[in-house]
């Protein structure tokens, strides 16, 4: 990934649902200038994303809060309807924000995109999370493998919080 500690977030067009329906908004007008987490991974309802690294965030979401952390994002290459789906399944609630880069905005312009034409998937996006504060990247854990889900898991965020 080309996107470094210190570096700020690309201020991209990301996708989420408000009431049901699309809202394109800049990811820094969701993020805001607080100390927030965001996860980036392949896919809703793929294998790991569903057994591991979401379901991870959503159990430790108030120890996370309770760590200072103000809110928790997820962001994934899959349309706004998608990702909100997804995370009804997840029971992300109030505790997790869906967000969508169905362009690959956000993710290209961090360098995490990955080729998973292979596997009938597409480009996608490689696994990581961040800790941001006032939209500048405080820390970052990024997988050698999609399908490893050790760094960027919420339990590994835990540690170094």
């Amino acid at each position: 990934m080309k996107i470094k500690i210190k570096d700020q977030i690309p201020d991209t067009e990301i996708f989420h649902l408000i009431d049901g329906e699309p809202k394109q908004n800049k990811l820094s007008e969701i993020l805001g200038n607080g100390k927030i987490i965001l996860f980036g991974l392949p896919g809703a309802f793929t294998s790991t994303c569903s057994k591991l690294h979401l379901p991870g965030f959503v159990a430790n979401a108030n120890k996370i809060k309770e760590k200072g952390i103000e809110n928790i994002f997820c962001i994934s290459v899959n349309d706004p309807y998608v990702m909100n789906a997804w995370g009804d399944v997840n029971n992300t609630e109030d505790k997790i924000k869906m967000l969508s880069d169905p362009y690959l905005l956000f993710t290209k312009a961090i360098g995490a995109e990955v080729d998973r034409n292979s596997k009938g998937m597409g480009i996608r996006s490689n696994r990581y999370a961040m800790i941001i504060e006032n939209l500048e990247v405080l820390k970052i854990q990024v997988e050698k493998e999609t399908k490893q889900c050790g760094l960027t898991s919420a339990e590994s965020i835990l540690e170094i919080l």
